[in-house]
């Protein structure tokens, strides 16, 4: 089974997860604590969403000083929904509203005080961390990314590093969960392609949809990979059911924020 291991915390009114299988210093952000409105609200950190660029910058700043970790120089996912992995260095860090020069769903970096930042909003995010050869991973999973393997590319990247997948630590967070992932036959199809036998993580519901427990898929694939499976923490956390906590793209049909997941060596 699986662990939980995740802590809440709360520092300044900003609300984030964090898990107690990372080491390096990280962040599941929820959507607490910020100055974005209306379907914003709160913790926006979604430069693409519509926002003030005023609001982005002092969301960043405020969670920047609640969890320690210094968010104007990062470097970011630029989400596709592919199954592209990144090595990044400090060159590829940027500021914010500067332009991204690649797409890729998922980064990876063994260069400390680089931190590493993806988006979500009903997608499963994953953060992968080698302590002991300085190696971390922060990877988008949506469907469409999980079902292409990203997470084999991650840990790859990270091994290519001097990672080694025994000392990989894995902690995946709040996104929507089974009793909300509403899906078509063929998704469930290619869940059954990606990781084999996935019955027990599917549930028929009527006019030909299922209900597919993705963030346990994606936690079986990393054993699959070569990570023991106490090292794998999963959030109970759902996005949709806990939409006044975490931005939902479900629940709202799109009209939403983005919060994001942070790792820093």
């Amino acid at each position: 089974m699986f662990n939980n291991q995740f802590v809440e915390k709360n520092e300044n009114g900003v609300t984030y997860l964090v898990s107690e299988n990372i080491r390096a210093r990280h962040a599941f952000a929820s959507r607490t604590g910020g100055i974005s409105t209306g379907r914003l609200a709160s913790l926006n950190l979604g430069e693409n969403r519509g926002d003030l660029r005023e609001n982005v910058l002092e969301n960043y700043a405020r969670l920047s000083k609640a969890t320690g970790i210094d968010t104007s120089q990062m470097a970011y996912t630029n989400q596709v929904h592919g199954n592209k992995v990144r090595a990044v260095t400090k060159d590829d860090a940027r500021g914010h509203f500067e332009p991204l020069q690649y797409e890729c769903d998922g980064i990876v970096t063994s260069q400390n005080g680089l931190p590493l930042i993806c988006f979500t909003a009903d997608c499963v995010p994953v953060i992968l961390c080698d302590d002991a050869n300085g190696v971390i991973g922060a990877v988008h999973c949506g469907w469409r990314s999980s079902v292409a393997d990203i997470l084999k590319k991650a840990v790859e990247e990270m091994c290519t590093l001097g990672a080694d997948c025994r000392s990989i630590n894995a902690a995946i967070g709040p996104a929507i969960g089974y009793c909300c992932f509403e899906v078509g036959a063929e998704v469930v199809k290619a869940c059954e392609e990606y990781i084999g036998d996935c019955a027990d993580l599917v549930t028929a519901r009527k006019r030909g949809k299922f209900l597919l427990d993705l963030k346990t898929a994606n936690a079986r694939r990393l054993v699959q990979l070569g990570l023991k499976e106490e090292n794998v923490s999963v959030s109970q956390s759902c996005t949709m059911c806990e939409n006044e906590k975490f931005f939902s793209h479900r629940f709202t049909n799109g009209e939403r924020g983005a919060q994001g997941t942070l790792i820093s060596l």
